[in-house]
């Protein structure tokens, strides 16, 4: 294993991964932070890319320093920043804009076409002993709010983005398909919402049984059927959800649950897709049109997303630390990307490098 000053785990090809010696990142500028990574969680996109070197048009073609859910310790800061010091405790916003766009100038700095993503080629992630990024996008930590709860800060944003995005509000009822990390994410901002009912839908008991322990009103197993309408019946039937759902979230990409999402849902109701899946399905879009859906994708997180994300678990709103089932010291780096790949557990963090 690589024991220099920046030891990384880097994705060379397709299913190869190497530890590597880098140089300590310096900062590019006088508002940025250099951080020493503490935790990093293994997100499913890591492992797409391990397995198959692209999402979409992003074509792994040089090697690439792999994750993006990280929380660390400030090392260094530039002469400019007040709002961090040498030794906060912060979660990493791994995305840096152009910060000059139109989306960017409107907050929406997530559909920005410079966006340079951690572990996104061909840009380096955080899964190393440093990195750098700038002040403003780095969280600090209270202090009752733990590294590993900062790691999963990532994830959790993805899940406050798609709440803001449904408009999730008290008393309403959200089903929710996909029982993975983001899913029950969103599950667990849904209830801090205020949410009446939520129902997870998924086809793993195992996960549906945590989903009803974590934040679930109501779990519905996707096996019922094959048939996506019979199932959207069955949730209302079952789950007395009258003519339908206020919300419905897809955190699984799969088509089947995509459909019955449509299905599921009532007169005037809202869907969002978060899940990642097949890049073209057959969709129900007469359903959607007669019942006057409306009907929006969501990518990542925008302004103000990470810092309620923080709050949210700081107020004791949402509680991620159960959903962590594995911890790996860095040199077991591929171990861990292999449990993610065989579906063991939720969220599996990877500690250090020290």
């Amino acid at each position: 294993m690589a024991t220099g000053a920046n030891p990384s785990f880097v994705l060379r090809a397709v299913k190869d991964v190497a530890f590597e010696d880098r140089p300590i990142p310096t900062l590019k500028n006088d508002t940025d932070v250099l951080i020493k990574i503490e935790v990093t969680g293994i997100c499913g996109s890591d492992v797409h890319y391990w397995q198959h070197g692209g999402i979409g048009p992003f074509i792994l073609k040089a090697p690439m320093v792999l994750g993006h859910e990280s929380a660390g310790t400030v090392v260094s800061v530039g002469s400019r920043v007040t709002s961090l010091a040498p030794g906060d405790r912060v979660a990493l916003e791994p995305g840096i804009p152009c910060r000059m766009c139109d989306f960017c100038k409107g907050g929406k700095y997530n559909l920005c076409a410079e966006m340079r993503f951690a572990a996104t080629p061909p840009y380096d992630g955080s899964l190393a002993k440093y990195y750098v990024l700038p002040a403003d996008f780095c969280v600090k930590l209270p202090e009752h709010v733990s590294l590993e709860e900062g790691a999963l800060v990532e994830p959790l944003s993805v899940g406050v983005h798609v709440a803001k995005l449904a408009d999730v509000r008290p008393g309403e009822s959200v089903v929710i398909f996909g029982a993975g990390p983001v899913g029950l994410l969103c599950a667990a901002v849904a209830r801090a919402y205020g949410a009446m009912k939520i129902v997870v839908v998924d086809i793993s008991q195992p996960r549906l049984d945590f989903a009803a322990k974590y934040a679930a009103t109501h779990v519905f197993n996707g096996t019922h059927s094959r048939d996506p309408k019979v199932n959207a019946q069955a949730i209302k039937e079952q789950f007395g959800l009258g003519g339908g759902a206020d919300k419905a979230i897809d955190a699984s990409g799969a088509p089947p649950c995509i459909q019955a999402g449509i299905y599921v849902l009532k007169q005037g109701g809202t869907f969002v897709q978060v899940g990642m899946g097949p890049a073209d399905i057959q969709f129900p879009i007469v359903e959607m049109a007669a019942k006057e859906l409306v009907v929006k994708g969501s990518f990542r997180y925008a302004a103000g997303d990470y810092k309620l994300a923080v709050e949210l678990i700081a107020a004791g709103k949402v509680e991620v630390k159960s959903l962590i089932t594995g911890r790996w010291k860095f040199e077991d780096a591929e171990k861990a990307f292999q449990e993610t790949l065989e579906g063991k557990g939720i969220k599996v963090l990877i500690k250090g490098p020290e």
